[in-house]
């Protein structure tokens, strides 16, 4: 099964990506550790948020997938929730 994620997702994670290269900066600047760390924890907060819509939108597209095909869906939504689990 392929995948598609939105460009709202992809602009979100460039988002982060221009978050982490402002980290860089600071530390390059040598700004102290509690803005740095404040910005890691932006950074932080922002790709689980990232992490959350991916397992919702491709949990919903597995769902649609399972009922189509009539198999059980509990094993994915199963799945989905270990995944959400690990990535804290």
């Amino acid at each position: 099964m392929n995948y598609t994620y939105t460009e709202e997702l992809k602009v979100r994670l460039r988002r982060i990506e221009g978050q982490v290269r402002g980290v860089l900066r600071l530390m390059e600047e040598g700004k102290p550790c509690k803005e740095v760390v404040a910005q890691l924890s932006a950074v932080r907060n922002a790709s689980d948020k990232a992490i959350a819509q991916i397992v919702a939108e491709n949990l919903q597209q597995c769902i649609l997938a399972e009922l189509e095909a009539g198999q059980d869906t509990g094993a994915i939504v199963k799945e989905a929730i270990e995944l959400l689990v690990k990535s804290r």
